[in-house]
């Protein structure tokens, strides 16, 4: 399918560049904005990589830098705005392409240059783009380049091959995993499966639903849309891997991109800060039914283009959820009343599970203390996250350093370690010091 060019807003642009956007934007009385940050680390021991240098600018003029920033201590560049379409494109099927798209140059001393190309902005959200850079080889003349291809409800893709919502387990002597476990990475193959040529990426669990959730919804989605959207990813997903699916036909990825068989999974994309921060508050959860111990695979389709009785569509999902529809009653809407929500304690690569509770100030014992030396070993790294004394008694600079954490990686700032806040304080602590066990 043609893309369209990318929109913006007249009031950012010159009069020869307004001649080409359509009358309905240009004739729009509000000025829509999406929020971008990049962080930018390091391929060799996931540290921060400072004085990066971002270059932005659009798929029409390349050459016409819109902004250049520098990243912080942190690797982050401040938080910034850009023109993006009207909000309600993307919530109508059918319309104009509702985000814009632009163009980020990163380079930084000793580091091989990246370009991505395609960088979705979306309206009234933030978008987060990570990038990782390698160290430079002799001559880095030329930056390796990551193309986004369209959103799946606005371009074209295969529908979904439908499979039966419970898959045969293997037969005696293939392995196949007494519970359900929520991996640390998955491998997904980039392609059908038949494809030898595709490249396989090991993509870690929550930054691969993160990364399928923002190329399948819209991020400007009502809430319980989106949670929705995620558990039935999530749960996809885990069916895969607790099946072994791909593993036990001789391949050796857990997943595919390919939107026929699996999700679609994009390198390098950009998420978006409501998705990312459902994902983190209900990643160890999946859908269930009574009696059955796999996770139920709960397919879809947007609904529109395509329909799939039985199944969840995703622009219903989305008219549910403005017509005041919890995340559960839209899964039941479509799967049925007996679906339910079901958890998983067991969860690879992290050095202990949630203590159960949140900690807060006046908390006490190991899980504090044991908090308190991650947040330590972050902060050799995270330089505005401080040093604290690990006492195992949770009191105001604890707090202070919890909040420090919580703002430089997108979680609410209220000093509280709460599900999501432990668990990203653990990944992080997992990555900076490489203590990970990989598969």
């Amino acid at each position: 399918m043609k893309r369209n060019p990318t929109f913006l807003t007249p009031g950012a642009l010159s009069a020869a560049q307004t001649d080409t956007i359509p009358p309905a934007l240009s004739e729009a009385p509000q000025r829509y904005e999406g929020e971008l940050r990049i962080h930018v680390t390091a391929a060799a021991g996931n540290r921060p990589i400072p004085n990066a240098t971002v270059l932005i600018t659009t798929m029409n003029e390349p050459e016409n830098i819109l902004e250049r920033l520098t990243t912080d201590e942190s690797g982050n560049t401040p938080i910034i705005g850009l023109p993006t379409p009207p909000l309600q494109y993307s919530l109508e099927p059918f319309s104009l392409q509702p985000y814009a798209e632009y163009v980020f140059q990163i380079s930084a001393e000793g580091y091989e240059p990246v370009v991505i190309s395609g960088a979705e902005i979306l309206p009234d959200v933030t978008a987060i783009q990570e990038v990782t850079l390698d160290p430079a080889a002799a001559a880095p003349d030329t930056a390796e380049t990551f193309v986004i291809g369209p959103h799946t409800l606005y371009g074209d893709y295969p529908p979904k091959i439908i499979e039966d919502e419970i898959q045969p387990l293997a037969e005696t002597g293939e392995i196949v995993l007494s519970r359900v476990v929520i991996p640390e990475y998955v491998v997904v193959h980039d392609g059908v499966p038949s494809d030898r040529s595709a490249m396989d990426y090991y993509v870690p669990y929550r930054d691969y639903i993160k990364n399928v959730a923002s190329s399948e919804i819209y991020a400007t989605w009502p809430e319980a849309a989106i949670y929705a959207n995620i558990l039935a990813i999530q749960s996809f997903t885990l069916n895969r891997v607790y099946t072994e699916f791909y593993r036990n036909r001789g391949y050796t990825f857990t997943i595919t991109s390919s939107t026929a068989y699996d999700h679609k999974w994009i390198p390098e994309r950009n998420i978006y800060d409501t998705i990312s921060e459902a994902v983190d508050n209900i990643f160890n959860n999946y859908l269930s039914r009574p009696d059955i111990r796999q996770p139920i695979l709960t397919q879809y389709c947007d609904g529109k283009r395509v329909t799939c009785p039985g199944l969840m569509s995703q622009w219903g999902s989305k008219d549910l959820a403005e017509a005041g529809y919890s995340a559960i009653e839209i899964l039941r809407y479509y799967y049925g009343s007996s679906i339910y929500i079901n958890t998983s304690e067991e969860i690879s690569g992290i050095p202990s599970s949630y203590p159960g509770s949140p900690l807060t100030v006046g908390s006490q014992g190991s899980k504090v203390r044991q908090m308190q030396e991650q947040l330590n070993t972050i902060a050799d790294v995270y330089y505005v996250v401080p040093n604290i004394v690990a006492d195992g008694i949770f009191g105001e600079r604890t707090r202070a350093a919890v909040v420090a954490f919580q703002e430089l990686f997108d979680l609410p700032a209220n000093g509280i370690v709460d599900f999501a806040t432990w668990y990203k304080i653990s990944q992080i602590y997992v990555a900076v010091s490489r203590i990970a066990e990989y598969s």
